[in-house]
């Protein structure tokens, strides 16, 4: 009797050590727990570039096809709320951001900073032209468009053309072509939010400022061009070519 106690006492034990294992991965493995750990630290220390077996732009951890759990996606949406952008709701467009990025290959952080910096996050845009991102703004013009998708789809699309893939690849460079008339506050700008969303923390986007790289956290798209070399690279021209 006392043999079967024991049996019955070491296979009640066994079962719930197995049960307590299966609760700790499910946990560490929750979409929930990777947004709060993103939101802690900074984004390098969890978007850890593929090994060379994984096919070039991928990172670990992210999945390429943008939905509500990409924790990048909620980054773009806290900053969004932090600010309180009328581009609501706030989930729906941090998808819009990051499914830019993705299909133009660069940093997501990119749209939403240059979004805040010439518009405080379409806050101060020209009336009915849902441009948040002063393209093609210039004295005697004003592109406009029918959505805010459609502005950042064009933003987005001339970024990857007519800057990074000529080697504009942070936020100096960029400044001296879309808006070179700026005193370095455009540049200062853009940092800085990239900054910030690079920690989820606006504190430590102010501390941990510095001259961003733009395909820093990048999943490329497949038919992105290769980002050519700095020897190769041509100089900023002096008007913008947006």
């Amino acid at each position: 009797m006392k043999k079967t106690a024991l049996i019955l006492a070491w296979f009640l034990a066994s079962t719930g050590i197995i049960l307590s294992l299966v609760v700790v991965l499910n946990t560490i493995n929750s979409p929930t727990l990777h947004k709060i750990v993103l939101g802690q630290e900074s984004l390098a220390d969890n978007m850890v570039a593929s090994s060379n077996e994984s096919s070039p732009g991928d990172v670990k951890g992210i999945s390429t096809s943008v939905e509500a759990s990409d924790a990048r996606v909620q980054i773009v949406a806290n900053f969004l709320e932090r600010y309180k952008s009328p581009m609501q709701p706030y989930d729906k467009y941090g998808q819009v951001l990051v499914g830019l990025a993705d299909k133009y290959g660069f940093d997501f952080r990119l749209l939403p900073s240059i979004a805040m910096t010439e518009s405080g996050l379409c806050k101060t845009i020209p009336p009915g032209s849902y441009n948040c991102t002063g393209y093609g703004i210039t004295k005697t013009t004003s592109f406009t468009f029918n959505s805010y998708e459609e502005s950042f789809e064009a933003t987005a699309k001339s970024l990857k053309k007519n800057y990074i893939d000529k080697g504009l690849t942070n936020p100096e460079d960029i400044m001296k072509k879309y808006t070179p008339s700026s005193n370095g506050s455009w540049q200062n700008s853009v940092n800085q939010w990239m900054s910030e969303m690079r920690y989820d923390d606006h504190d430590k986007g102010l501390e941990l400022k510095h001259n961003a790289d733009v395909t820093q956290f990048t999943i490329a798209s497949p038919s992105a061009s290769p980002k050519p070399s700095s020897s190769t690279a041509p100089k900023a021209s002096s008007t913008p070519a947006q």
